[in-house]
Protein backbone atom coordinates (compact mmCIF):
# COMPACT_ATOMS: atom_id res chain seq x y z
CA UNK A 1 0.00 0.00 0.00
CA UNK A 2 3.06 2.10 1.06
CA UNK A 3 4.34 1.45 -2.75
CA UNK A 4 1.48 2.71 -4.45
CA UNK A 5 0.57 5.78 -2.13
CA UNK A 6 4.51 6.75 -3.16
CA UNK A 7 4.07 6.22 -6.38
CA UNK A 8 0.73 7.97 -6.47
CA UNK A 9 2.06 11.35 -4.85
CA UNK A 10 5.22 10.95 -7.49
CA UNK A 11 2.61 11.17 -10.53
CA UNK A 12 0.35 13.83 -9.32
CA UNK A 13 4.13 16.00 -9.02
CA UNK A 14 5.77 14.23 -11.82
CA UNK A 15 7.37 16.59 -14.52
CA UNK A 16 5.83 14.25 -17.62
CA UNK A 17 7.99 16.02 -20.21
CA UNK A 18 10.64 16.06 -19.11
CA UNK A 19 10.11 12.46 -17.84
CA UNK A 20 9.51 11.31 -21.49
CA UNK A 21 12.71 13.64 -22.68
CA UNK A 22 15.05 11.10 -20.13
CA UNK A 23 12.90 7.67 -21.50
CA UNK A 24 13.81 9.20 -25.27
CA UNK A 25 17.44 9.69 -24.06
CA UNK A 26 17.56 5.89 -22.78
CA UNK A 27 15.70 4.90 -26.17
CA UNK A 28 18.51 6.68 -28.24
CA UNK A 29 21.73 4.97 -26.12
CA UNK A 30 20.04 1.70 -26.03
CA UNK A 31 17.57 1.12 -28.74
CA UNK A 32 15.01 -0.23 -26.38
CA UNK A 33 11.33 0.56 -27.52
CA UNK A 34 9.94 3.57 -25.41
CA UNK A 35 6.86 1.52 -24.57
CA UNK A 36 8.91 -1.24 -22.91
CA UNK A 37 11.27 1.98 -20.68
CA UNK A 38 7.66 3.90 -20.15
CA UNK A 39 6.03 0.93 -18.63
CA UNK A 40 9.50 -0.22 -16.95
CA UNK A 41 9.56 2.86 -15.32
CA UNK A 42 6.42 2.49 -14.01
CA UNK A 43 7.17 -1.04 -12.61
CA UNK A 44 10.32 0.27 -10.86
CA UNK A 45 8.34 2.70 -9.04
CA UNK A 46 5.79 0.21 -8.21
CA UNK A 47 8.13 -2.34 -7.04
CA UNK A 48 11.47 -0.57 -5.63
CA UNK A 49 10.23 2.87 -5.28
CA UNK A 50 12.44 3.97 -7.76
CA UNK A 51 11.56 7.55 -9.43
CA UNK A 52 12.09 8.15 -13.27
CA UNK A 53 15.82 9.89 -12.38
CA UNK A 54 16.48 6.67 -10.08
CA UNK A 55 15.49 4.65 -13.08
CA UNK A 56 17.94 6.84 -15.17
CA UNK A 57 20.91 7.79 -12.73
CA UNK A 58 21.07 3.88 -12.12
CA UNK A 59 20.54 3.01 -15.68
CA UNK A 60 17.96 0.31 -14.06
CA UNK A 61 17.59 -1.10 -17.56
CA UNK A 62 20.67 -3.22 -17.11
CA UNK A 63 19.72 -4.38 -13.49
CA UNK A 64 18.11 -7.25 -13.25
CA UNK A 65 15.37 -7.85 -9.95
CA UNK A 66 17.67 -8.89 -7.95
CA UNK A 67 20.00 -6.68 -8.56
CA UNK A 68 17.71 -3.79 -8.47
CA UNK A 69 16.34 -5.26 -5.11
CA UNK A 70 19.61 -3.40 -3.90
CA UNK A 71 18.79 -0.36 -4.94
CA UNK A 72 18.51 2.91 -2.73
CA UNK A 73 15.78 4.50 -4.61
CA UNK A 74 14.61 7.94 -3.76
CA UNK A 75 11.15 6.30 -2.02
CA UNK A 76 13.14 3.87 0.36
CA UNK A 77 15.88 6.78 0.91
CA UNK A 78 12.64 8.77 2.39
CA UNK A 79 11.96 6.33 4.30
CA UNK A 80 15.38 6.09 6.62
CA UNK A 81 14.85 9.88 6.48
CA UNK A 82 11.15 10.20 8.40
CA UNK A 83 12.54 7.33 10.37
CA UNK A 84 15.02 8.68 11.98
CA UNK A 85 14.43 12.57 11.54
CA UNK A 86 11.98 14.89 12.72
CA UNK A 87 11.10 17.42 10.37
CA UNK A 88 9.87 19.71 12.59
CA UNK A 89 14.12 19.76 13.62
CA UNK A 90 14.87 20.27 9.94
CA UNK A 91 15.17 23.91 9.88
CA UNK A 92 18.53 23.60 12.04
CA UNK A 93 20.16 22.43 8.88
CA UNK A 94 18.39 24.10 6.40
CA UNK A 95 19.13 27.31 7.63
CA UNK A 96 22.46 28.14 7.62
CA UNK A 97 22.78 31.10 9.67
CA UNK A 98 20.36 28.27 12.44
CA UNK A 99 23.32 25.61 11.81
CA UNK A 100 26.68 27.79 12.25
CA UNK A 101 25.22 28.66 15.47
CA UNK A 102 24.69 25.20 16.86
CA UNK A 103 27.88 23.91 15.15
CA UNK A 104 29.78 27.31 16.03
CA UNK A 105 32.71 24.70 17.94
CA UNK A 106 33.18 22.81 14.60
CA UNK A 107 33.38 25.22 11.90
CA UNK A 108 36.94 27.03 12.91
CA UNK A 109 35.45 29.86 10.86
CA UNK A 110 34.70 33.36 11.22
CA UNK A 111 31.15 34.16 10.25
CA UNK A 112 28.51 37.15 10.24
CA UNK A 113 24.12 37.26 9.23
CA UNK A 114 23.59 40.40 7.55
CA UNK A 115 20.38 41.81 9.39
CA UNK A 116 20.07 45.18 7.63
CA UNK A 117 20.96 47.18 10.45
CA UNK A 118 24.67 46.00 10.87
CA UNK A 119 26.99 47.35 8.52
CA UNK A 120 29.13 48.65 10.42
CA UNK A 121 29.85 45.24 12.12
CA UNK A 122 30.28 44.32 8.49
CA UNK A 123 33.14 46.08 8.20
CA UNK A 124 34.42 45.17 11.50
CA UNK A 125 34.18 41.78 10.02
CA UNK A 126 36.10 42.50 6.89
CA UNK A 127 39.17 43.84 8.43
CA UNK A 128 42.22 41.68 7.40
CA UNK A 129 40.24 39.81 5.39
CA UNK A 130 41.13 40.11 1.37
CA UNK A 131 39.13 37.46 0.27
CA UNK A 132 34.80 36.45 1.45
CA UNK A 133 32.17 33.70 0.37
CA UNK A 134 28.78 34.69 0.55
CA UNK A 135 25.66 32.24 0.32
CA UNK A 136 22.06 32.87 0.88
CA UNK A 137 20.62 31.29 4.42
CA UNK A 138 18.81 28.74 2.79
CA UNK A 139 19.45 26.49 -0.32
CA UNK A 140 21.31 23.63 -1.81
CA UNK A 141 23.73 22.66 -4.40
CA UNK A 142 25.78 25.49 -4.18
CA UNK A 143 23.02 27.78 -5.83
CA UNK A 144 23.43 31.23 -5.63
CA UNK A 145 27.10 31.24 -3.72
CA UNK A 146 28.98 34.08 -4.42
CA UNK A 147 33.26 34.22 -3.39
CA UNK A 148 34.00 37.72 -3.58
CA UNK A 149 37.80 39.36 -3.56
CA UNK A 150 37.28 42.68 -1.48
CA UNK A 151 39.60 45.21 -3.28
CA UNK A 152 38.00 44.57 -6.82
CA UNK A 153 34.58 45.29 -5.51
CA UNK A 154 32.93 48.40 -6.83
CA UNK A 155 30.15 50.02 -4.77
CA UNK A 156 28.60 49.23 -1.30
CA UNK A 157 29.15 45.74 -0.72
CA UNK A 158 26.49 45.62 1.87
CA UNK A 159 23.74 46.45 0.05
CA UNK A 160 24.75 44.40 -2.47
CA UNK A 161 24.72 41.30 -0.43
CA UNK A 162 21.80 41.93 1.47
CA UNK A 163 19.98 42.62 -1.55
CA UNK A 164 20.89 39.27 -3.36
CA UNK A 165 20.03 37.88 -0.34
CA UNK A 166 23.25 36.68 0.49
CA UNK A 167 23.58 37.20 3.89
CA UNK A 168 25.71 34.60 4.96
CA UNK A 169 29.42 35.86 4.89
CA UNK A 170 32.41 33.68 5.74
CA UNK A 171 35.83 33.65 6.08
CA UNK A 172 37.33 31.28 3.26
CA UNK A 173 38.31 28.13 4.20
CA UNK A 174 41.81 27.31 2.95
CA UNK A 175 41.96 23.96 2.03
CA UNK A 176 45.32 21.88 2.64
CA UNK A 177 47.87 21.06 -0.46
CA UNK A 178 47.02 17.13 -1.09
CA UNK A 179 43.52 18.85 -1.66
CA UNK A 180 44.54 21.61 -3.60
CA UNK A 181 46.33 19.11 -5.63
CA UNK A 182 42.95 17.04 -6.64
CA UNK A 183 41.17 20.23 -7.47
CA UNK A 184 42.05 24.18 -6.44
CA UNK A 185 39.61 26.48 -7.51
CA UNK A 186 36.92 25.11 -5.06
CA UNK A 187 36.47 23.20 -1.38
CA UNK A 188 36.68 19.77 -2.20
CA UNK A 189 34.67 18.21 0.56
CA UNK A 190 34.66 14.87 2.07
CA UNK A 191 30.58 13.58 2.10
CA UNK A 192 30.41 11.48 5.12
CA UNK A 193 26.76 9.77 6.01
CA UNK A 194 26.43 8.93 9.22
CA UNK A 195 23.57 8.03 11.93
CA UNK A 196 23.27 8.42 14.90
CA UNK A 197 21.21 4.92 15.80
CA UNK A 198 18.63 4.73 18.76
CA UNK A 199 20.93 2.52 20.59
CA UNK A 200 22.97 5.07 20.99
CA UNK A 201 25.92 3.87 18.61
CA UNK A 202 27.10 6.83 15.57
CA UNK A 203 28.00 4.44 12.62
CA UNK A 204 29.55 5.70 9.40
CA UNK A 205 27.44 4.58 6.13
CA UNK A 206 29.03 5.48 3.65
CA UNK A 207 31.93 8.10 2.70
CA UNK A 208 32.66 9.61 -1.22
CA UNK A 209 34.96 12.64 -2.27
CA UNK A 210 32.97 15.59 -4.27
CA UNK A 211 35.24 17.26 -6.09
CA UNK A 212 34.87 20.47 -8.73
CA UNK A 213 36.14 21.22 -12.22
CA UNK A 214 35.75 23.21 -15.09
CA UNK A 215 36.80 26.27 -12.99
CA UNK A 216 33.79 26.76 -10.80
CA UNK A 217 34.02 27.73 -6.90
CA UNK A 218 31.75 24.78 -6.07
CA UNK A 219 31.98 21.12 -6.29
CA UNK A 220 28.65 19.38 -5.55
CA UNK A 221 27.20 16.95 -8.37
CA UNK A 222 24.54 19.29 -9.88
CA UNK A 223 26.92 22.33 -10.02
CA UNK A 224 29.39 20.66 -12.37
CA UNK A 225 31.65 18.80 -10.03
CA UNK A 226 32.45 14.94 -9.67
CA UNK A 227 32.11 12.30 -7.02
CA UNK A 228 33.58 8.94 -6.53
CA UNK A 229 33.35 6.61 -3.24
CA UNK A 230 36.01 6.51 -0.55
CA UNK A 231 36.27 2.93 1.14
CA UNK A 232 34.90 3.90 4.86
CA UNK A 233 37.66 2.19 6.65
CA UNK A 234 40.82 3.50 4.97
CA UNK A 235 39.81 6.75 3.41
CA UNK A 236 41.38 5.73 0.01
CA UNK A 237 39.44 6.97 -3.04
CA UNK A 238 38.51 3.14 -4.77
CA UNK A 239 37.05 4.09 -8.07
CA UNK A 240 37.24 6.76 -10.76
CA UNK A 241 34.96 9.70 -10.12
CA UNK A 242 31.99 10.46 -12.14
CA UNK A 243 30.06 14.02 -13.61
CA UNK A 244 26.70 14.01 -14.05
CA UNK A 245 26.82 13.95 -17.81
CA UNK A 246 28.04 10.33 -16.75
CA UNK A 247 31.63 11.27 -17.81
CA UNK A 248 34.40 8.52 -15.93
CA UNK A 249 37.51 10.30 -14.83
CA UNK A 250 40.93 8.11 -13.46
CA UNK A 251 42.75 11.54 -13.26
CA UNK A 252 41.12 15.41 -12.79
CA UNK A 253 40.95 16.90 -16.12
CA UNK A 254 42.56 20.02 -15.06
CA UNK A 255 45.38 19.17 -12.52
CA UNK A 256 46.19 15.77 -13.86
CA UNK A 257 46.01 14.29 -10.03
CA UNK A 258 44.93 10.84 -10.07
CA UNK A 259 41.89 10.27 -8.23
CA UNK A 260 41.64 6.26 -7.92
CA UNK A 261 44.13 5.84 -4.78
CA UNK A 262 43.74 8.82 -4.38
CA UNK A 263 44.00 9.56 -0.21
CA UNK A 264 42.04 11.46 2.05
CA UNK A 265 44.72 13.68 4.16
CA UNK A 266 43.30 13.63 8.15
CA UNK A 267 40.67 11.07 7.31
CA UNK A 268 40.19 9.89 10.85
CA UNK A 269 40.08 12.93 12.23
CA UNK A 270 37.51 13.68 9.83
CA UNK A 271 35.53 10.38 10.89
CA UNK A 272 35.63 11.68 14.81
CA UNK A 273 34.88 14.78 14.51
CA UNK A 274 31.29 13.36 12.47
CA UNK A 275 30.85 11.22 15.36
CA UNK A 276 30.78 13.73 17.85
CA UNK A 277 28.46 16.16 15.47
CA UNK A 278 26.00 13.58 14.67
CA UNK A 279 25.00 14.24 18.63
CA UNK A 280 24.36 17.06 18.83
CA UNK A 281 20.70 17.61 17.36
CA UNK A 282 19.36 13.86 18.41
CA UNK A 283 16.23 15.01 16.88
CA UNK A 284 18.41 14.46 13.13
CA UNK A 285 20.01 11.36 13.29
CA UNK A 286 20.10 10.77 9.43
CA UNK A 287 22.59 13.09 8.45
CA UNK A 288 25.40 14.12 5.24
CA UNK A 289 28.30 15.83 6.16
CA UNK A 290 30.20 18.19 4.21
CA UNK A 291 33.68 18.13 5.66
CA UNK A 292 36.79 20.25 4.58
CA UNK A 293 40.52 19.25 5.00
CA UNK A 294 42.61 22.48 6.26
CA UNK A 295 45.71 22.26 7.60
CA UNK A 296 44.73 22.56 11.21
CA UNK A 297 42.18 20.19 10.50
CA UNK A 298 38.80 18.52 9.32
CA UNK A 299 35.93 21.20 9.78
CA UNK A 300 32.50 20.91 8.81
CA UNK A 301 31.20 23.21 5.61
CA UNK A 302 27.53 21.99 6.49
CA UNK A 303 25.31 19.02 7.06
CA UNK A 304 22.26 17.45 5.35
CA UNK A 305 19.24 16.43 7.16
CA UNK A 306 17.87 14.67 3.87
CA UNK A 307 21.20 12.97 2.53
CA UNK A 308 21.09 12.46 -1.13
CA UNK A 309 20.95 8.65 -2.14
CA UNK A 310 22.32 9.05 -5.83
CA UNK A 311 25.60 9.79 -5.50
CA UNK A 312 26.99 6.12 -3.49
CA UNK A 313 26.23 3.91 -5.80
CA UNK A 314 26.31 5.39 -9.69
CA UNK A 315 26.61 2.72 -12.06
CA UNK A 316 30.94 2.67 -12.48
CA UNK A 317 31.05 2.53 -8.61
CA UNK A 318 29.08 -1.02 -7.98
CA UNK A 319 30.59 -4.24 -8.00
CA UNK A 320 28.89 -7.06 -9.87
CA UNK A 321 25.61 -4.40 -9.86
CA UNK A 322 25.04 -4.23 -6.80
CA UNK A 323 23.45 -1.23 -4.83
CA UNK A 324 23.74 0.37 -1.38
CA UNK A 325 21.00 -0.74 0.48
CA UNK A 326 22.21 -3.76 2.01
CA UNK A 327 24.85 -1.61 3.24
CA UNK A 328 22.44 0.93 4.36
CA UNK A 329 20.09 -1.68 6.27
CA UNK A 330 23.33 -2.85 8.01
CA UNK A 331 24.05 0.50 9.41
CA UNK A 332 20.85 1.53 9.69
CA UNK A 333 18.27 -1.47 10.67
CA UNK A 334 15.97 -2.89 8.62
CA UNK A 335 12.89 -1.17 8.62
CA UNK A 336 9.81 -3.26 7.72
CA UNK A 337 8.36 -0.05 5.22
CA UNK A 338 11.14 -1.06 3.31
CA UNK A 339 9.65 -4.55 2.65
Amino acid sequence: MRRVKYLFLRIKNMDFKRMFNIINEIHKSTHKSRIYLFFDVIICGLKYQAGYVDYYIFEMWNLNSKERKTILTRGKNNIFVKYYNKKEFNHIFYNKDEFNEKFKKYLNRDYIILNGKNENEFKKFLQNKTVIFCKPISGTHGALMEKIVIKDFKGNLYDYLYNKNLKLIEEVVVQCDEMNKLYPCAINTVRILTVYRYDEEVKIIAAYQRIGNNGNIVDNFNGGGMTAPIDEKTGIIKFPAMDKKKNIYYEHPMTKTKIVGFKIPKYKEAIKLVKIAAKVIPEIRYVGWDIAITDKGPVIIEGNEYPGHDLCELPPHRVNNTGVLPKYEAALGKIKDLK
